[in-house]
């Protein structure tokens, strides 16, 4: 099937097939459409007559949606606000309440955690035969689980926590859409918009589903032949999205550009800082943040909550940005929600919500007595509201043979 994109002259690269150019053929030398890039030769040629081109991407390499240009001047990129360390003011449209207590949108929360996770297996699925993406099944997904965020996002968040040893492609997919839905609701964005992230959460490796299972699942150190086949997921899940029109083009550079980093070291591009949209920076904390809290088959095992986000804050203005980093843990907690931790008083408990305004005292529920006995009866504890208790530290998911499937589910 045909699919054809207007590129900016930067994006062009060995293996893509130009289709149309932005001037008539007869006005050139050389017969420039219907052209496989082979060379860069091929593009400096290109260069010479034209300013943009229009790229088969079903004959050749899929173009960055970072270069895409559109004919349509109501185009517009929500995702391409910059963020500077006064600027996320300007992007809060939105201040949301709670309005659904934490004890019952919980129960909400893992009806749509069991309905959710099976459209991804079913897109996922469908991929891995039909190479066709179900995006129904995928707004149908989004917006139960942006709505269950809005209400309450502590919820949907906990239910993930205790849903860890599920599939890790799913819920590692869900995790980082919710984790993407939770920081737009933090930064006030509107709705519209974080549908969006939400999406580009569920969608970011689609493009694993085009690459073997084996290498996926590979438990020692990959070759520089099997690095590049891993990345190539990026460019496979483009050429997925491109195929359907419903996704929006935000949604696109978001997918394109969660691996970029801060400082250029990422991939596929090396973009850097200010190059990388807004999007894909929200992309690539949620993406490491919820892969650092999962069991992957090359971890040994999974950090916690807590300690996730110790290895984000010692990665700012490295591999993230600094100040996109701080609002990240204004978001998720010092102490994430799922997080196990120790009271000074030798009492363990599950963090249960955080409080945003005193991120160091979280509400928790107490399961354990000083002796690290189980509790008759869980109780909640604000620390907030308790200047006598305070945490003594952050505990290692499973601590003291604490499985908290067996507690709550």
């Amino acid at each position: 099937m045909e699919k054809e994109v207007k590129i900016k002259l930067e994006g062009l690269q060995v293996g893509m097939y130009v289709s149309r150019i932005d001037r008539p053929w007869m006005d050139i030398p050389i017969q420039l459409e219907g052209m496989l890039i082979k060379c860069n030769d091929d593009i400096d040629m290109i260069k010479s007559y034209c300013e943009q081109v229009y790229i088969d991407t079903s004959k050749g390499r899929t173009p960055s949606p970072m270069y895409w240009v559109f004919d349509n001047p109501k185009e517009t990129h929500s995702d391409s606000i910059d963020l500077g360390k006064n600027e996320f003011t300007v992007l809060r449209k939105e201040h949301y309440q709670i309005t659904n207590p934490l004890e019952e949108e919980i129960h909400v929360a893992q009806d749509i955690y069991q309905a959710v996770n099976k459209k991804i297996g079913a897109t996922f699925d469908s991929l891995r035969v039909e190479k066709k993406l179900d995006i129904e099944l995928i707004q149908e997904a989004v917006i139960s689980t942006v709505e269950s965020v809005l209400r309450n996002p502590a919820a949907f968040k906990l239910v993930l926590e205790l849903k860890k040893s599920d599939e890790y492609a799913y819920n590692h997919a869900l995790g980082t859409s919710v984790w993407c839905a939770q920081f737009g609701r933090h930064l006030g964005l509107e709705k519209r918009h974080i549908n969006e992230l939400a999406m580009g959460g569920l969608l970011l490796d689609i493009g694993k589903t085009q690459i073997s299972e084996r290498l996926l699942k590979k438990t020692g150190q990959l070759n520089k032949e099997e690095i590049d086949l891993f990345r190539s997921h990026v460019d496979k899940s483009i050429r997925i999205l491109v195929q359907s029109e419903d996704i929006p083009h935000s949604v696109m550079r978001m997918v394109a550009t969660h691996h970029e980093r801060y400082d250029g070291s990422g991939y596929p591009e090396g973009l850097s800082d200010k190059e990388i949209p807004i999007y894909g920076k929200i992309a690539g904390l949620a993406d490491s943040f919820d892969a650092m809290t999962c069991t992957r088959p090359f971890q040994k095992r999974a950090h916690s909550p807590h300690e996730a986000i110790s290895d984000l804050y010692n990665l700012r203005g490295q591999l993230f940005s600094a100040d996109l980093v701080e609002q990240f843990i204004q978001t998720v907690g010092v102490y994430p929600t799922g997080s196990l931790v120790e009271l000074q008083t030798g009492e363990v408990g599950i963090v249960f919500s955080v409080n945003g305004l005193k991120r160091l005292r979280p509400t928790i529920m107490m399961i354990l007595d000083k002796d690290k006995k189980p509790l008759d009866n869980f109780y909640s504890v604000n620390l907030s509201e308790q200047n006598d208790l305070s945490i003594k530290q952050a505990l290692e998911t499973g601590a003291y043979g604490i499985n908290m499937n067996d507690l709550f589910l």
